[in-house]
C-alpha cells in the first residue's frame, strides 16, 4: 500500500510540477538562484525531466531508471527552494514557515522517490 502511496504522489508531484514550469515559468525562473546561469533555460529542461520522469514511472520496465532519474533532478533543484527560504523577502507571497516546510516536503519526495528506485519489492508489486 505504501508504495502505491509513494508512485501516486511521486507521479502527481512531478506531473503538477512540471506542468508548472510552462504554466507558470516566470515563478519558476524567479526562485533560480542567481549564481545559476540561463534560469530560463534551466526551468524549461527541468520541466520536461519532470514530465518524462513521471511517465516514466508509470512503466514498470523503465520505473527504477526515471526514479533514480528523478531523484537526481530533484537533488539539483534543492539550491532553488534554500534560495527561496534563505531569501523570504524575495517571495511575499508566501510566508517564511511556508518556505521551511517546502523544504521539508522536498525530504518527504526524496524518500518516496528513493523508495521507488531502490525497493526491489516495490519494483516487482506495481504493475
Amino acid at each position: 500500500m505504501l508504495d502505491r502511496i509513494c508512485l501516486i504522489f511521486v507521479v502527481a508531484w512531478f506531473l503538477f510540477g512540471g506542468a508548472g514550469h510552462f504554466i507558470s515559468a516566470d515563478f519558476f525562473i524567479g526562485i533560480v538562484p542567481p549564481y545559476i546561469p540561463r534560469p530560463e533555460w534551466v526551468v524549461a529542461v527541468s520541466g520536461v525531466f519532470e514530465l518524462l520522469g513521471a511517465a516514466g514511472l508509470l512503466y514498470r520496465p523503465t520505473r527504477r531508471a526515471a526514479a533514480v532519474g528523478l531523484f537526481l533532478l530533484t537533488l539539483a533543484v534543492t539550491p532553488a527552494n534554500v534560495y527561496m527560504w534563505q531569501n523570504p523577502q524575495l517571495f511575499p507571497l508566501f510566508p517564511p514557515v511556508l518556505l521551511g516546510v517546502r523544504l521539508l516536503v522536498q525530504v518527504v519526495l526524496l524518500a518516496a522517490i528513493a523508495r521507488l528506485a531502490w525497493s526491489s519489492r516495490q519494483m516487482r508489486s506495481l504493475a
